[in-house]
């Protein structure tokens, strides 16, 4: 039976090569891929949320495992209806979000795995959502490095699209390069399963599932097509010219400048060049220069377009027809714009895109000569809305406060929250060329953490100033910060920290999605350990018992233990600080019973 990463191996090599995806479904049989797959899920906070059944991934097994098997050898696997919730979007407006059950999570990871391994290596270079090792940050690096000189911007937004997709053009895509009719029922049952909302069943006649694991990709997947449309149709035919003409009268102003330079009239030459530094350098409407770039980002996407705008609406109406009259979606007409780049700034993934105009202000000196050094070249800045809206969660009518909700909290829970929530927002925004402008959230934020720790201790604001005031070095510099330690006995203290996170602009900034991981071969140490199969408490083997692994949402649910005397599971758990266990269906229940665990079983009575 092969290995996961032989079999993904395999997988990856037949994409590259374009041969099609043969005798998928037996391979649902490997139980590898399932450990691999709860090895990627478990940590998620939505693996301990309930569907329309009590089904988590406690108490996971690989007997579970076998039992989904066993439906899939006789074909006799039923995806189970979704549990249908909504979730507030910026516009006030509620997004839906499906909660499966934790085995159609598991199968569901599984054939995500297959497929994206088969497809990703196909998918486009400009496309960089919801793929391993690209995100936001590749998407926002590819537009500043090759962007450059843009007029128009196109702004795409595609309405309901994960809401809309046709399943009949999404099976008939699937059945182009994967051969197996088993395997592409399976997602079409998956597809089909529809969802329950106020435990009323209703169909799902368009659309991925939302909230599955696997909806992005396939999304990913008929997308893929607009990829394939906008580079093989609509950059071909909007670029060309391999570089614009010279001014003219830019060029004659330079050549004049200099002739009198020469005779030693440097007063009329300086006018000259004056005059010269005025006018563009190349024919910013050169009718045989265009360039059009193309950049995706799941639902969302920008064309970045040299040329006139009357070619920029063409190109907007032919991208209109032909996700209408191919992939049966429709462009949304409110967020679908077309912005000058010069004098305005369009809006992608949280950033405002603009392309650079040097003014005096802005003009490089070199040699006592003012150069238009970023003329052309692409700006990202962080929009002044959102700068707003990170403000307003730490606000009040206006002014910082406190946050009730974080006072029954420790100092150090307190601080670390403050410092996580600032560090993401400006790592996020780190290639911005006006990251500066977030001095303004570090105050609202730091003036919003002093005053949650003096209502916590009932102090005023100096105090905590006095109390918590630290020196914290970056970037080979010392800033003003505080912090908050946690003594430990026989282990270091538990330190947090506010501050010391320098606001330093970073144009080779890339943060991806998700945490890097190194490629390794090995299995998880939670598989490992499932595998195993030996109880954690009481020592039992497989043989003599069934095991479990009992799961906790966060480490911090083994605080409220606290102060009076601890189970020995909890003990357990919080000396290896795991969010899992290994145990017994014996142990497991008596757990969850609130009962005590049997004591351990030596080797030599197990014998």
């Amino acid at each position: 039976m092969q290995t996961t990463e032989t079999y993904l191996g395999l997988l990856r090599e037949r994409g590259k090569k374009g041969l099609p995806l043969q005798r998928v479904y037996r391979q649902l049989f490997n139980p590898y891929l399932y450990l691999t797959a709860y090895g990627k899920l478990y940590r998620n906070a939505g693996a301990m949320t309930r569907g329309i059944t009590s089904e988590t991934v406690d108490a996971m097994s690989t007997e579970k495992i076998e039992t989904i098997i066993a439906a899939l050898r006789t074909e006799r696997y039923q995806w189970k209806p979704a549990k249908r919730v909504y979730i507030l979007k910026r516009n006030g407006k509620k997004r839906p979000l499906g909660m499966p059950v934790w085995s159609d999570k598991l199968l569901a990871e599984v054939i995500r795995m297959i497929l994206s391994a088969y497809y990703d290596c196909q998918f486009s270079e400009h496309s960089h959502g919801f793929r391993e090792g690209r995100g936001c940050h590749t998407a926002l690096q590819e537009i500043y490095s090759t962007w450059k000189g843009c007029t128009w911007i196109i702004e795409g937004d595609i309405s309901d699209c994960f809401g809309s997709l046709s399943h009949e053009l999404l099976m008939h895509t699937l059945s182009e390069k994967i051969q197996d009719g088993r395997f592409l029922h399976l997602i079409k049952k998956l597809l089909d399963a529809g969802y329950l909302e106020e435990w009323t069943f209703n169909r799902t006649l368009s659309g991925v599932p939302q909230g599955s694991v696997l909806s992005p990709l396939l999304s990913n997947i008929l997308l893929d097509k607009l990829d394939t449309f906008v580079e093989t149709t609509l950059i071909p035919r909007y670029t060309r010219g391999k570089r614009r003409k010279h001014n003219n009268e830019h060029a004659r102003l330079m050549k004049q400048a200099n002739r009198l330079q020469q005779k030693g009239e440097k007063e009329a030459a300086q006018r000259l060049r004056k005059r010269m530094r005025q006018l563009p350098s190349i024919a910013t409407h050169d009718p045989a220069y265009r360039r059009l770039r193309y950049c995706r980002y799941a639902d969302d996407f920008v064309l970045g377009f040299t040329g006139p705008k009357s070619e920029a609406e063409d190109i907007k109406r032919q991208l209109s027809t032909f996700l209408q009259e191919e992939l049966q979606l429709t462009l949304s007409p409110e967020k679908t714009l077309i912005t000058h780049a010069r004098n305005e700034a369009a809006k992608f993934l949280g950033y405002e895109i603009t392309t650079l105009q040097a003014d005096t202000k802005q003009s490089i000196t070199k040699g006592g000569v003012k150069r238009r050094g970023i003329n052309g070249k692409t700006g990202l800045r962080v929009p002044r809305t959102i700068l707003l809206e990170k403000c307003k969660r730490y606000e009040r009518r206006g002014k910082p406060c406190h946050r009730a909700e974080l006072l029954n909290e420790s100092d150090y829970t307190i601080i670390a929250t403050y410092q996580l929530e600032y560090r993401g927002i400006v790592n996020y925004y780190r290639l911005a060329y006006n990251l500066r402008t977030l001095r303004r959230l570090k105050w609202v934020m730091e003036t919003s953490l002093t005053k949650t720790l003096a209502a916590k201790h009932q102090i005023s604001v100096r105090a905590v100033y006095g109390n918590y005031r630290t020196k914290l070095q970056g970037e080979g510099r010392m800033y003003k910060g505080l912090h908050a330690a946690v003594t430990r006995k026989g282990k270091k203290p538990l330190i947090a920290t506010w501050g010391g996170i320098p606001l330093v602009w970073d144009s080779n900034a890339i943060i991806q999605d998700r945490p890097h991981q190194l490629p390794w071969n090995n299995r998880t140490e939670l598989e490992k350990r499932l595998l195993a199969q030996t109880c954690e408490a009481c020592g039992v083997t497989s043989i003599t018992d069934k095991l479990e692994v009992h799961h906790i949402r966060a480490l911090k649910d083994l605080q409220k233990y606290d102060g009076r005397e601890k189970p020995d599971w909890v003990k357990i758990m919080a000396a290896r600080r795991r969010k899992t266990l290994v145990l017994c269906q014996t142990c497991h229940r008596e757990l969850h019973a609130g009962r005590p665990l049997r004591k351990k079983v030596s080797r030599s009575r197990m014998e």
